[in-house]
């Protein structure tokens, strides 16, 4: 459904596409948090005070942290979809927090525009007595004016797409880079099925019982968080390889919050090893974002080496 908003014709155009999350949610009898509003009220006054127009659509009306990648690409199509419209200056994108890293991740991955697009959410649900959305959107409402890119609007910063984690379960500063900004390389959008990409973390002293585990599941890609700069274990190493020899693409990135993974330590089961057995180190890429990044390649038929090394 698409709403277009009353302010003056003059005033820029912003389309507004709704997911759901915490910023859609209200709080029932029992206590429990659940997605139930719609776009108009999400915008509100914000558009009349930020002086734009608003045009919303509502992709999706999901707890985020149940969004797959074909939900999240339902958000890049939408997205695309309104920027078919000329008229329309850029795009916000109201999100859950839990996985508003990703789909900013793929929004980036595909984005090939030079109008902007924001993603922002809320901490806290539209009924809190102290609710931090109305800011947030006013902020991403004025970015989606004036920025460049894919950006995140949250807490009163604006943060480039590539790189952005949530840092804080409850802060109303929610999201920080902690790398600064990442190259942008966009990649073309293909119609394909997406393959399935699992996460492992590494933990010191670990076998390599679910790196075998994701192969057995018919996984095509597996993201390895190691430990420090990319460090794991040689029971580690000799499943990376196993895995290679099956034919999956294993990423290696790191359970440290800032800085890059470096293939530098051998002795069985260090990066160097590691590396040495196949796996393709992320870069600054965590472990969130450099699944959507080797989930988008690997249905690209891309070249999973080369495209880490030129984004991470």
């Amino acid at each position: 459904m698409t709403t277009p908003s009353t302010t003056p014709l003059a005033s820029p155009l912003v389309a507004v596409v709704t997911t759901g999350g915490t910023i859609a949610s209200t709080v029932d009898t029992g206590g429990v948090s659940r997605p139930t509003l719609g776009g108009d009220e999400l915008v509100g006054a914000a558009a009349a005070r930020v002086g734009v127009r608003t045009r919303v659509v509502e992709a999706l009306r999901v707890d985020s942290s149940t969004l797959t990648l074909a939900d999240a690409w339902t958000v890049v199509s939408t997205v695309h979809g309104a920027l078919t419209d000329p008229d329309v200056a850029g795009v916000v994108v109201l999100h859950g927090t839990d996985s508003l890293e990703e789909t900013a991740y793929l929004l980036d991955l595909h984005h090939d525009d030079p109008r902007p697009v924001v993603l922002t959410g809320s901490q806290r649900t539209a009924d809190h007595p102290e609710p931090d959305a109305p800011a947030n959107v006013r902020d991403a409402l004025r970015a989606a004016t004036s920025a460049t890119g894919v950006q995140v609007a949250f807490g009163g910063a604006l943060l480039p797409a590539a790189g952005v984690a949530k840092r804080h379960t409850s802060d109303l500063a929610a999201f920080a880079a902690p790398d600064g900004p990442l190259p942008r390389v966009p990649l073309a959008p293909v119609d394909a099925p997406w393959p399935r990409v699992d996460v492992v973390a590494g933990y010191p002293g670990m076998d390599g019982v679910l790196l075998d585990a994701c192969v057995a599941a018919g996984a095509r890609g597996i993201v390895l968080q190691g430990l420090g700069s990319g460090n794991a274990t040689p029971a580690v190493v000799a499943a990376v390889a196993r895995a290679r020899d099956a034919g999956v693409a294993v990423v290696l990135t790191t359970r440290v919050p800032a800085g890059p993974v470096v293939t530098s330590y051998g002795d069985g089961g260090g990066g160097a090893d590691l590396a040495a057995a196949g796996a393709v180190p992320a870069g600054r890429l965590k472990a969130g974002q450099a699944r959507v990044l080797l989930a988008a390649l690997l249905r690209a038929g891309a070249d999973v080496g080369g495209a880490f090394a030129a984004r991470g």
